[in-house]
């Protein structure tokens, strides 16, 4: 797998599975974090701080979604790259530019905040103009961020991580990371027969426990949307058209499933949210990047599901917050 290496970008540094063919995610590196407080290192600050992300990548729209909700799109900038990805990585164009420093790769960006960079390219990155840096490209710091820090910029009064919930939204969110987010990977991109059986075991027990929990409470937490909704939302509007058939994850599709396809349906439908939602970015992000796993790239027609159909989850208690409708 293709990563910077010193600075200079290599296609053949990193292995992204195990001898036991797992799915093997290399982490985050830039961690530094946007401070609601005017003498922090990194002060939260309207107009200072731009996002890119990539429509395809779900670990990016998570932080797409949460700054729609909060009403932050004055407040950070946020710009796109290309939604196929081959060996020269994230690339902008004329139809994505960078629009801040002119580069034609996200690697580019990475140098220019550290010439000596060692890791993958990843979206999504949080750039600060005044320091001319990456501040962070952790998606869950990202967007409890966007979430907590530029509270005071948000538009709209949305709290994502309301106290009283926080325990139980950081203890979702850790749950439903490595067999739902990352376990479509770990199906997807394993490298025996084993790591695959395993990782689709737990994939479907996790959905099927939470199609369960769904039948009585609207949301993961309860009554209340929080980030942890945020984080499943965007591995399940991916899940029929890539992860089922590309990453194999075929023993029921997320529209078959009554709760968690009315929850799915739910989350689209709430302002701001279908915007973030690229399909055509998707499939074709998934598709016609990974050679390893579809040799001849060719992109699948279907299937044919409409997000923007109604959904039942009024039959229970709670709603979204009423910001989001003033």
């Amino acid at each position: 797998m293709n990563m910077l290496v010193e600075g200079e970008w290599r296609t053949d540094a990193y292995e992204s599975t195990t001898e036991e063919g797992e799915f093997d995610r290399q982490g985050t590196t830039f961690r530094n974090w946007v401070e609601d407080d005017p003498d922090a290192e990194f002060p939260a600050e309207a107009g200072r701080y731009h996002l890119y992300v990539s429509r395809a990548c779900p670990w990016a729209h998570r932080t797409a979604m949460t700054r729609a909700l909060k009403g932050l799109d004055r407040a950070v900038s946020l710009s796109l790259v290309e939604p196929v990805r081959i060996d020269d990585g994230w690339e902008f164009s004329e139809s994505y530019p960078d629009p801040l420093h002119g580069e034609d790769y996200l690697r580019d960006v990475y140098v220019r905040a550290d010439p000596d960079y060692t890791g993958r390219v990843t979206v999504p990155v949080l750039w600060d103009r005044e320091r001319e840096t990456i501040v962070n490209n952790e998606s869950a710091e990202i967007m409890r961020m966007l979430d907590t820090e530029f509270d005071a910029l948000a538009e709209r009064d949305v709290d994502l991580y309301p106290e009283g919930y926080r325990d139980e939204v950081d203890r979702i969110i850790d749950e439903i990371y490595e067999p739902i987010n990352n376990g479509v990977y770990r199906a997807g991109f394993a490298g025996t027969q084993e790591a695959y059986d395993e990782a689709v075991a737990e994939l479907f027990e996790a959905l099927d426990r939470w199609e369960g929990v769904l039948d009585e409470q609207r949301y993961l937490v309860g009554e209340v949307l929080t980030e942890a909704d945020l984080a499943m939302f965007a591995t399940l509007v991916r899940f029929d058209h890539v992860y089922h058939t590309h990453f194999k994850c075929n023993r029921r599709a997320v529209h078959e499933y009554p709760n968690l396809w009315n929850y799915a349906k739910e989350l689209y439908q709430l302002p701001g949210i279908a915007e973030t939602v690229n399909v055509d970015h998707i499939v074709r992000h998934y598709y016609e990047s990974h050679g390893d796993v579809n040799p001849k790239r060719l992109v699948p027609i279907g299937p044919d599901i409409d997000f923007s159909e109604p959904h039942d989850r009024d039959r229970l208690p709670g709603g979204p917050p009423e910001a989001l409708y003033g």
